[in-house]
């Protein structure tokens, strides 16, 4: 017997869709792939992942354009969040890594060293109101 959800589960996997290039039986090339829940990406696979060069923009509104590796945000791309916040800078497995800058939505920008998502080495946070601090940053602390 199957179960509503089961079925609800079955009906998006059916709505989900492809189009693009294929090489043994996998998608390879350019292609663009759409989620039934909105979701988007376009831009290049291989071996079914993401790899190269694309943008996935999520149907809240969140949108990563740049480099993929292995079907995750790696090396440089800028994220554009729905909220009107951004990061342009360094990615490494889908986490924050190396020199980036991350501009908040009131003004306020940290330009500096990133590690595993978080503000880690040296780096500038300059407020809306023009105030610099600058200094060593510890998982995301100001050291």
């Amino acid at each position: 017997m199957v179960s509503n959800t089961d079925k609800e589960l079955i009906l998006l996997l059916m709505e989900n869709k492809y189009e693009g290039e294929y090489k043994d039986d996998k998608r390879n090339g350019q292609g663009t792939f759409t989620w039934a829940n909105g979701d988007k990406y376009v831009g290049e696979y291989k071996d079914d992942k993401r790899n190269g060069q694309g943008t996935f923009t999520w149907a809240s509104g969140d949108k990563y354009e740049g480099e993929w590796k292995d079907g995750k945000s790696n090396g440089q791309g800028t994220w554009t969040y729905a909220d009107g916040e951004k990061y342009e800078g360094e990615w490494k497995v889908d986490k924050r890594n190396g020199q980036g800058t991350y501009t908040f939505a009131k003004g306020d920008k940290y330009e500096g060293e990133w590690k595993d998502g978080k503000r880690n080495g040296w780096g500038t946070f300059t407020s809306a109101d023009g105030k610099i601090t600058k200094g060593l940053w510890v998982n995301g602390y100001l050291f």
